[in-house]
């Protein structure tokens, strides 16, 4: 035993020489407490291995890792109950939903009022024109903005929603309205005579909180109570963005709360003195283009012809500013004089896009259904079959719900330089 005892303190002795310098042994602990061993490297072939040399250049990728998603602390208990007392001081004094967690809103999907456009709903991204924002449609006169604007209307009333039309154009034709789907004995129109009295009325509407679409057409023609008090002739620089920004202030906190839709029509206008770039501008001031959650501009590319007749006008929709989804995507359908937005039309350019109907010389066919030959007879079957029409709408919704990439949808012969109208 005595020699036993003997060697292990020669060794002991040997392994604390061969320690490196600056490295302390390990003591022997009390009784009673665990010390952390250090992590040691045992030695290969009697010799210590060389330190590792740091790498140049980006880390490992656990460490990046590991460094990216550090544990997130805990407040302290008397931070908590500061932010508790604060929360409980704001709803006595302001009301319930005063302030929340984000991840607690009822809505944190945006709801959507469709366009009457399939195509234009995709473009949106979220099915169609956001509810409790702010929308502006503009464009070159005659492009289809009045005619877009009734159709969000009625896909609105299809689905039981109250809407509101004031017509500071006083261009309303309810006929037309009727044909591309309003139901015009339940929609509410009004046409002041000065844009003070048609934001008001805009106002008393969204705050009753009963209207679910509510259409000012259009900015342009919201003229300032003094301009039409006074002479002909004289000058209101800047009366009209002033009124529009005031209102807008008031607007933006009902729009909100009360999760309306609200649709600004808009004209372009020339800017003078403009050699580079585009010269054209919308009135109204700035406001709005600050206010609008989705800015759609609408232009006319060319004229659908039926044995020489014009019958409508082929259309481009280009988002110009989305806050809900990507922006600068683009749509285009055809408006037909007599009836608005053609569904059919619409539903056949998207299904050849994504290869749902196929297109084989002129003939258009779903599955074994031959659709007609032609554009303008693969239209009129499938409004002669409202039920086929419905599974190939859904077909597509179906398809572009799984891939949801933007689609390009222009027909054949569209001018893509056609902007304007050739007068």
């Amino acid at each position: 035993m005595p020699r036993k005892k003997k060697e292990d303190s020669v060794e002991n002795a040997e392994s604390a020489a061969e320690a490196p310098e600056g490295v302390e042994t390990a003591e022997a602990a009390p009784e009673g407490v665990v010390l952390e061993s250090p992590a040691v490297v045992e030695p290969t072939n009697g010799h210590t291995p060389p330190a590792e040399k740091p790498r140049r250049g980006r880390p490992p990728k656990h460490q990046a890792v590991e460094e990216a998603a550090p544990a997130r602390p805990r407040l302290d208990p008397a931070r908590l109950n500061a932010i508790d007392k604060a929360l409980n001081d704001l709803t006595k004094k302001y009301g319930e939903g005063t302030i929340m967690r984000l991840g607690e809103a009822s809505h944190l999907q945006v709801e959507a009022v469709p366009t009457g456009s399939l195509a234009l709903d995709i473009a949106l991204g979220i099915g169609g024109i956001p509810r409790g924002r702010v929308t502006e449609i503009y464009g070159p006169e005659s492009s289809g903005k009045t005619t877009l604007c009734q159709h969000i209307v009625a896909e609105a009333q299809k689905r039981g929603g109250v809407c509101g039309y004031i017509d500071m154009e006083h261009a309303l034709d309810p006929v037309y309205a009727a044909k591309c789907g309003v139901d015009v004995d339940n929609l509410y129109i009004a046409q002041p005579d000065t844009g003070e009295q048609a934001l008001e009325i805009a106002e008393a509407l969204v705050r009753s909180g009963a209207m679910d679409v509510v259409v000012i057409d259009s900015v342009a023609a919201l003229v300032p109570r003094s301009e039409i008090e006074g002479d002909m002739g004289d000058a209101t620089m800047g009366v009209q963005a002033r009124l529009m920004s005031q209102a807008l202030r008031k607007l933006s906190g009902a729009i909100k709360q009360t999760n309306t839709s609200v649709i600004f029509t808009n004209q372009l206008r020339q800017k003078i003195g403009v050699m580079f770039g585009n010269p054209e501008t919308t009135t109204g001031g700035m406001a709005l283009k600050f206010y609008a959650s989705v800015r759609l501009d609408v232009r006319r590319l060319q004229a659908i012809k039926e044995g020489g007749e014009v019958i409508g006008s082929r259309t481009r929709v280009r988002v110009t500013k989305n806050k809900v989804a990507a922006p600068f995507r683009e749509a285009e359908f055809d408006i037909l004089y007599n009836e608005g937005i053609s569904k059919e039309g619409d539903m056949l350019d998207l299904g050849t896009a994504l290869e749902i109907i196929t297109k084989r010389g002129a003939f258009f066919s779903y599955g074994e259904v031959r659709l007609g030959q032609g554009r303008e007879q693969a239209k009129t079957f499938l409004r002669e079959h409202p039920e086929l029409a419905g599974e190939i709408e859904l077909a597509i919704r179906a398809q572009h719900a799984a891939t949801g990439s933007p689609l390009n949808v222009a027909a054949d012969g569209g001018d893509d330089d056609a902007g304007e109208d050739d007068e």
